[in-house]
Formats: C-alpha cells, sequence, structure tokens
C-alpha cells in the first residue's frame, strides 16, 4: 500500500531520478492524431457488418454512440489524472498515486500484456493484408521461412516491428511526421467509403431501423463469456435489448484513446493539450463510426450484409469492386500506424515502472540526443518481434480487451480517490458530476469485462499471478520505496520541489507508506 506522492511522481519527470528528461515536443494536433491512429482501427470495416448483421439492424449507428458516451466517462476521468500527473506511465502512473504501489504494478503488467499484444496481433495482421495486397497485384514475395518441423518464421511481421523500434528511438520529428502521414491516409480511406457510398444509400434499407427483437446465438465451452456462464440464459438480439448489447460489442473499436496519456510527460502544454486530444480524438472517431455504420446499412439491407468483409461486398452489390482495393490499402497503411502507437505507448510504461525500480532500472534510460527511452524500445523490439515471428497469438487478442478494462476501473477508481486525498492538487481539468461519472465509467467497465471468455479470464489470471511472483520476488524489494519509512506529503503543490523518500497521499491514511 505505498503511495507515491504527487510531488515524487512531478519530480521524475523533471530528471530528478537522475535518469534523464523526455523531450516535451507534442502539442494538442499531435495528440488527436496520436489518439485517432490507435482508435481509428480497420476493425470498423468488418464490425459494422458483423454487429448489424447479428445484434442491432441500422441501428447499430446508435449502439456506436451509446458506446461513445461510456467510453467518453472513461476519458474524462484519464483527462484529469493526466492533466494533473503530466507523467510517462498513465494508467500505471495513476494508480501508484491514488491506490498504491501494489495496485499500480497490477496494471503496470496488465498494461505491458494489453500493448505488447497489441503491436503483435496487429504486426501479424499486417503481413496477411499486406501479402493479399500483393497477390492481388501479381506480386508474391516470401511472406515465411518453413522451420522443417511445420514451425514458420513471419518476416515481415518482424520485420515491420524492427522498422518501428527504430523510427520510434530516433523520435522527434521522424516519429511525428511517420504518425501524422500514416493517420491521413488512413482517415483518408475511410472518407472515401462515406462520401462515394453515401451515393447508393437507400432509405427503405433502414426500415425498420430497430428490427423486432429475436433470441441470440450462444457460445458454449470455455468461449462462454463469464456472467453467462453464471447468469444461464438465452440473450436477445435485435431490439432495444439487442442495441445495448451490440454497444457492450463494439465497445473494443473505442480501445486505444488511453495511449494517448502515456505521451503526458511529452506535452508542451499537458494541462490544456492533454484533455484535448484524449476527448477529441474520441469525438473525431466517434463521428467517422456513427457515419460509416449509416453508410452502410443504408446502402444494403442489414440481413444481407457480410459478416467478414461488409464494405467490400456492398460496394460490389452496387455495382463498384474495385473500392476493395482502396480499402485494402487503407487497411495495410491503419495497421501500421497501430502498431506504431501501440511501440510507443508501451514502452513509456515500461520507462514509467523501471523509474520506479519495480523492474530494472536499465530500462530507464534516456537517449542523450534523441530523448527517447531506447533501451525500453529496444527490449520491446527483441520480445515483440519474436513474438510476432514465431507464436500464433491469435488466441490471446482478447487479452488486450480485458487488460484495457482493467485498466479503465481503477482510473476511475483513482479520480475519486485523489479528489479525497489531495483535494488541494491543482486540476486544470474536472471531471463533472463526481463521482457519478467515474461511477458510471468503473460499472461499464466492470460490466463489459464480465461479458468476456472463461478463457480470457484464466489467461488473464495466469498472466496476473506471474506478474504478482515477479512482483513479491523483485519488485517488492527493489522498489523506490524498499527500506525507508515514510514521511508525510506536503500539503500544497507549492512544497520544495525535492521529494520525500515515500509519500502518504493514498486512502489508508499514515500506514501508507510504511513497510509491511
Amino acid at each position: 500500500m505505498r503511495v507515491k506522492s504527487v510531488e515524487q511522481v512531478l519530480s521524475s519527470a523533471e530528471g530528478g531520478d537522475g535518469h534523464g528528461r523526455l523531450r516535451r515536443d507534442q502539442g494538442w494536433f499531435d495528440l488527436v492524431v496520436t489518439g485517432v491512429g490507435m482508435v481509428l482501427g480497420t476493425g470498423i470495416f468488418v464490425f459494422t457488418g458483423q454487429v448489424a448483421r447479428q445484434m442491432a439492424g441500422p441501428a447499430v449507428a446508435v449502439s456506436f454512440v451509446l458506446a461513445a458516451v461510456v467510453c467518453g466517462c472513461a476519458a474524462l476521468c484519464y483527462a484529469e489524472l493526466a492533466s494533473a500527473l503530466p507523467v510517462a506511465g498513465s494508467a500505471y502512473t495513476f494508480t501508484y498515486a491514488t491506490l498504491g504501489e501494489l495496485a499500480a504494478w497490477v496494471i503496470g503488467w496488465a498494461l505491458m500484456l494489453e500493448l505488447t499484444l497489441s503491436a503483435c496481433v496487429v504486426a501479424v495482421g499486417w503481413s496477411g493484408y499486406l501479402q493479399s495486397l500483393l497477390d492481388s497485384a501479381g506480386i508474391h514475395l516470401p511472406t515465411a521461412v518453413s522451420g522443417g518441423d511445420g514451425s514458420f518464421v513471419n518476416l515481415p511481421a518482424m520485420l515491420l516491428i524492427v522498422l518501428l523500434v527504430g523510427v520510434l528511438i530516433r523520435g522527434g520529428t521522424l516519429s511525428k511526421g511517420a504518425t501524422q502521414v500514416l493517420v491521413a491516409i488512413k482517415a483518408a480511406v475511410v472518407l472515401f467509403v462515406i462520401v462515394v457510398g453515401s451515393f447508393f444509400v437507400k432509405a427503405s434499407h433502414y426500415s425498420p431501423f430497430v428490427p423486432p427483437s429475436a433470441p441470440a446465438e450462444t457460445a458454449s465451452g470455455v468461449h462462454t463469456p463469464l456472467l453467462q456462464a453464471f447468469l444461464p440464459g438465452t440473450p436477445s438480439a435485435f431490439g432495444v435489448t439487442g442495441v445495448i448489447t451490440a454497444a457492450a460489442m463494439v465497445f473494443v473499436a473505442y480501445i486505444g484513446f488511453d495511449v494517448v496519456a502515456t505521451s503526458a510527460e511529452e506535452t508542451r502544454r499537458p494541462q490544456r493539450d492533454l484533455p484535448i486530444g484524449l476527448l477529441g480524438s474520441l469525438l473525431i472517431v466517434t463521428v467517422l463510426y456513427v457515419a460509416v455504420s449509416l453508410v452502410l446499412t443504408g446502402m444494403q439491407s442489414y440481413s444481407r450484409l457480410s459478416v467478414e468483409a461488409p464494405v467490400a461486398e456492398a460496394f460490389k452489390a452496387v455495382g463498384h469492386p474495385m473500392v476493395g482495393a482502396v480499402i485494402s490499402v487503407g487497411v495495410v497503411v491503419g495497421l501500421v500506424t497501430v502498431c506504431l502507437v501501440s511501440i510507443r505507448g508501451q514502452s513509456r510504461v515500461l520507462l514509467a515502472m523501471s523509474r520506479d525500480r519495480l523492474l530494472p532500472a536499465v530500462f530507464a534510460a534516456v537517449h542523450p540526443r534523441y530523448a527517447t527511452p531506447h533501451r525500453s524500445l529496444l527490449a520491446l523490439g527483441v520480445v515483440m518481434a519474436l513474438l510476432s515471428g514465431f507464436v500464433d497469438i491469435g488466441v490471446l487478442a482478447d487479452l488486450v480487451n480485458i487488460g484495457t478494462l482493467f485498466a479503465f476501473v481503477l482510473v476511475s477508481v483513482g479520480v475519486i480517490v485523489l479528489r479525497r486525498t489531495r483535494p488541494d492538487l491543482p486540476r486544470p481539468f474536472r471531471v463533472p458530476l463526481v463521482p457519478l461519472l467515474p461511477g458510471i465509467s468503473f460499472a461499464a467497465c466492470l460490466y463489459l469485462m464480465v461479458n468476456l471468455s472463461l478463457l480470457t479470464w484464466l489467461t488473464f489470471a495466469i498472466w496476473l499471478a506471474a506478474g504478482l511472483a515477479l512482483y513479491a520476488a523483485y519488485g517488492r524489494r527493489r522498489s523506490v520505496f524498499a527500506g525507508r519509512s515514510a514521511s508525510p506529503a506536503p500539503s500544497a503543490p507549492g512544497a520544495p520541489t525535492e521529494p520525500p523518500a515515500a509519500a502518504v497521499g493514498g486512502p489508508v491514511g499514515a500506514a501508507a507508506g510504511r513497510e509491511s
């Protein structure tokens, strides 16, 4: 329960721990681009058709709005904490300053799982899309090298990871420029689909806008959702219930905006720019998602939409099959963006945990010339390249969702705790209606977590158990608090800049900073 004081958190961002500072070269526009690049996934081209056909009909547009409202509550919580604590690490740092070291370790460990798997899954998917695109153009490149026993090496995925790590280590203009160009291409493809598709919309396809309720298909075995395993019953598709259930399904399309908060320490004016980046990217993506869903369900009846490639098939149905090639280009470019942002966010979480010595301090080093966490990026590059090259990680994709939702839950709690423990802390951005909105975020994210499969929960539990064992064997004894006694945190933000050895700021009072 050792809690890191706000003053100590802020000191580490200014190089007070001796590991160097990250360069503050990010503005609000860069943060919005980062958020859109991570959230605006190519899954929108698949998700819309799948959910519209199986769960909500044309009302899938309403489902996207409902999911955005819930996600917006979590974004508000991130905006308050990120503007008050503009330090690398995102949810890990926020949790350390509110709920304590053990909770911070758990959330940091979960974020490492989320961002690492996200980058690897995307790299593998990018490799497949690239080969498909090249095949359609008559170009055949070797995508794998046989290992003799049926195994293979996914060379394009590994090379993508290596290339992006190099770009991120170089940082600065190269990294920002690459991100902006890739996001611009991806957004242009989405806008192309919206504008061209709108000419083929028929009003009759919107009737009925909310189809009558009907029984939905259910999963079985380890793929059964946790909630359904304990509350058996037949879920409903379509109708009002189907629209709400669809909102829970499309929520995962918004996951990723929290990566914006990992750039807090590199933002020139974090108190202003971070809330704009978080909420602005969420708003832009919501508008695009709703527009795509309305165009798609207007082009073709929801009952005839393809589940695998709804946009390409819808354009085929109206006599324009070549649009599929444009979409394929957008998919290839878009996946590179998601992979780039995931690796960048993961390196900042690893940097923050290493600064606190919960992981080896060697990863906390900042490059003297480029001002980037080069050692963290190199280590992650090796791990991610090996995973994407040799491991079939498709079955682990759902772990990305549960890790993200777990972070949302703790950040929502953190807002309420920090309001009580540090009411004097300057908050350039404040969540309205506390504790109502953080409570809504907490409950909604928890509900989405229990709707994930038993297999996902079991795998996540194994990962957390491994993390707790590592913390007990290494982090607890080597953290910045190890062997030190707590002293009261300064009562005002204007207190001396030299932080105390450990600070009391958590919910357990004077005992929060003491050794167990």
